[in-house]
């Protein structure tokens, strides 16, 4: 597998640690995006699903306060 090396400011690199919960900055980044990939992949879905009639334009049920 290829590798890049990109330079982050640190403490940008220390939030992501933080929130993440790892101790690695390699492994926090890393994680990050794979999160970031995985998301886009299952928004992709949904949207590919609901443009074929497969799913409701908006599964979560309202709330009267959300109009």
């Amino acid at each position: 597998m290829a590798k890049v090396n990109v330079s982050l400011d640190a403490e940008l690199v220390v939030e992501v640690m933080v929130l993440a919960g790892v101790g690695n900055p390699q492994d926090a980044v890393e994680a990050v995006v794979r999160d970031y990939i995985a998301r886009a992949h299952r928004t992709e879905a949904r949207v590919e699903l609901r443009e074929h009639g497969r799913l409701p334009a908006d599964p979560r049920p309202r709330t009267p306060d959300q109009g």
